[in-house]
């Protein structure tokens, strides 16, 4: 036992000074971090696991199938989803059982399911590590039970909570607040659910090794952010106080603009292109002088190809430039032969364009 402990990853150095060993704020629609301290650091992280473990399961699994859960599954230690041996789930009921319950015995049922050992599972886990770029992140088992070689730090977990949140069933499950199944009732353990606004899901964790471990989301006024705390005591209160600090420092400037979401089309089998940018959106402080400059084509003659630049926009914080992003065609929009623009109608437009500049600008201030 001594030894296993000397191996596992360092847990509690930070923490024992107050606060969290490890934490990050994250903006995942800007790629922007608000807040961090040793966000790198790899260390144990409990039950936080099982994001990663409900990713990979949505990635090889439908929902529909049924899994026989086995004897040897329900009598792994810590945190249980009650399932009953010999019974048959479908995987469904397994992942609200693995993230409300935080149930290791669903997480080996899944687990073997999709993998056909745990080993194997994990293997899957560190593939999807890989291809998400997360550096700091090893897996040796699906549901986080201490292991020298199963850590993650707060930068990686956050990223993953990013990925996982594009998943439309992964967001239904992370959000609910309770299920049922089997007679029995799953109650969501993210009391931020209820105690913080616009919480959207959220994942905790604990070992008497990793300390609380917890991972949340949250959304206000169309700004998504995401918090991790690695080993702190007082992490329920501790994430609702960066979210609202964050929320009352920050505003998200969105790309397209309502104003500019669509330009019109000519001669096309669309009368209108929608429009996206490289960029998403720009964080800006609250209360700063804001400029947003939109050059943008007052119309295009089809055919559009999806990818297509447009124009560009850039925002100005306090006249300083903080962001400039192309704008792009979001969709392909083919010619109509029908409405085809005749050759002098053509050249009369495309002249006009020249000589108003041929882009539209518009500034805008928040």
């Amino acid at each position: 036992m001594l030894l296993l402990l000397l191996a596992l990853p360092r847990v509690s150095a930070h923490a024992q000074e107050g606060g969290p060993a490890s934490m990050i704020l994250y903006a995942p629609q800007t790629g922007t971090v608000l807040q961090a301290l040793h966000p790198d650091e790899p260390l144990l992280i409990a039950s936080t696991t099982k994001i990663m473990t409900a990713l990979v399961v949505l990635e090889h699994c439908a929902l529909h199938e049924t899994v026989m859960v086995t004897a040897e599954q329900t009598q792994i230690e810590g945190s249980s989803a009650s399932l009953v041996p010999g019974a048959l789930y479908t995987v469904e009921e397994l992942l609200y059982g693995l993230m409300l319950a935080s149930g290791n015995d669903a997480a080996c049922a899944l687990a073997e399911h999709t993998a056909g050992s745990i080993e194997g599972f994990a293997a899957l886990m560190n593939e999807k590590a890989r291809a998400l770029g997360l550096s700091n992140t090893l897996f040796a088992n699906p549901h986080g039970l201490n292991d020298p070689e199963h850590y993650s730090s707060a930068r990686d977990l956050a990223l993953l909570t990013a990925a996982a949140m594009e998943h439309p069933v992964f967001c239904e499950v992370f959000a609910a607040r309770s299920y049922e199944t089997h007679g029995v009732e799953y109650k969501n353990h993210n009391k931020l659910l209820d105690s913080c606004e616009g919480c959207i899901g959220g994942k905790t964790g604990y070992t008497r090794a990793a300390g609380r471990t917890l991972v949340s989301c949250v959304e206000r006024e169309g700004l998504r952010l995401i918090c991790v705390t690695l080993n702190d005591p007082d992490d329920w209160e501790d994430h609702c106080r960066y979210y609202d600090d964050a929320y009352a420092a920050y505003n998200l400037i969105s790309f397209p603009g309502a104003l500019w979401k669509t330009i019109p089309v000519i001669s096309g089998t669309a009368t209108q292109v929608p429009l996206r940018c490289e960029t998403p959106g720009v964080l800006v402080h609250a209360g700063a002088r804001v400029e947003t400059r939109v050059e943008l084509l007052r119309f295009v003659f089809a055919p559009v190809g999806e990818g297509d630049a447009l124009g560009q926009v850039t925002v100005y914080e306090n006249g300083k430039q903080i962001c400039a992003t192309e704008i792009c065609a979001a969709a392909s929009v083919a010619r109509d032969e029908d409405e085809s623009v005749l050759p002098w109608r053509r050249f009369w437009k495309n002249w006009t364009q020249r000589c108003a500049g041929g882009f539209e600008s518009r500034e805008y201030f928040v």
